[in-house]
């Protein structure tokens, strides 16, 4: 478990964070969202340890990272300015991580594997792609099999497949009820990959809820067709519905469930009758106030 209470942080003029609370629970993978600026950065630093608060605290597992008896034991985390040696070869930085946190080196080549980084794992790292570097730092944070994760953007340089690939393995890990805490900008990956989601804007928590219920609270409107578009519009408009037209679409601010009983009532064929789902970036936009994800 992860717990942020009261959390606040300030750099010079600058306060990055406000007063922050929330929780990343056992079994599940939280999204951190927040515009350039928000204090993600700052949060995910404060819980590693690296960034002393002015108030507030984060704990890992009930303590404080400083705390915690053999650290890479409980929790790995991947930044995304991790440093790795050029000169060395993807196996030898992780038996250095591994020797140093008294781990044998067959754990080594069961987090290569875990990664899809065997082949390469022999070349030096300077000559690895971003993507390379991404799974090589995972596999770091994987080494001492911690109950915990706090990925910062872990997809960055990933191609589809890649992001797929990152996808299922984060879902593995969570269904062995370990506790991960992701903050990406990729929006429509976030959507597909977490379970809940924790929005932040100017250091202070916006939303935090299930993915399921922020886009079940921001429901778009009903989307209609017909080959008698005209009459049925006619007819939403007297029942006081708002209806654009686009391309063919009506769309519509009233429940579908109203919108097909007044077609049948009035003999009105449909070729369509949906819900337009608000996207999580739509949702994020409009919580936020348009800035750009970080």
């Amino acid at each position: 478990m992860i717990e942020v209470e009261n959390l606040s942080k300030r750099f010079g003029k600058t306060q990055a964070v406000a007063g922050l609370s929330f929780r990343v629970e056992p079994g599940t993978i939280t999204g951190f969202l927040g515009p350039n600026g928000a204090g993600k950065s700052t949060t995910l630093r404060s819980v590693l340890g690296l960034v002393h608060p002015d108030a507030g605290r984060a704990t890992v597992l009930g303590v404080p990272y400083r705390d915690l008896d053999r650290p890479m034991h409980r929790v790995g985390a991947v930044l995304e300015a991790s440093e790795v040696h050029p000169g060395r070869s993807g196996r030898n930085h992780l038996r250095v991580l591994a020797a140093a946190a008294g781990l044998p080196r067959s754990r080594v080549e069961e987090v290569l594997g875990l990664v899809e980084l065997g082949g390469p794992a022999k070349r030096r790292v300077k000559g690895y792609s971003l993507g390379m570097r991404q799974r090589l730092g995972l596999a770091a944070a994987l080494l001492g099999d911690p109950e915990v994760l706090v990925l910062d953007e872990p997809a960055n340089g990933l191609d589809p497949a890649g992001i797929r690939w990152l996808r299922d393995l984060l879902r593995s890990l969570a269904s062995q009820g370990r506790t991960i805490l992701v903050s990406s900008h990729v929006l429509a990956e976030v959507a597909q990959t977490v379970d809940r989601v924790v929005i932040i804007h100017r250091g202070r928590l916006i939303q935090q809820a299930s993915i399921a219920e922020v886009l079940a609270g921001a429901e778009g409107a009903t989307r209609v067709r017909s080959p008698d578009g005209a009459r049925l519009r006619e007819l939403l408009a007297a029942e006081g519905a708002a209806v654009n037209e686009s391309d063919g679409i009506l769309l519509v601010d009233t429940a579908p469930e109203r919108v097909g009983e007044i077609a049948a009532a009035n003999g009105v064929v449909l070729h369509e009758l949906t819900v337009e789902r608000a996207t999580l970036e739509e949702v994020f936009l409009e919580l936020t106030g348009g800035e750009t994800v970080e």
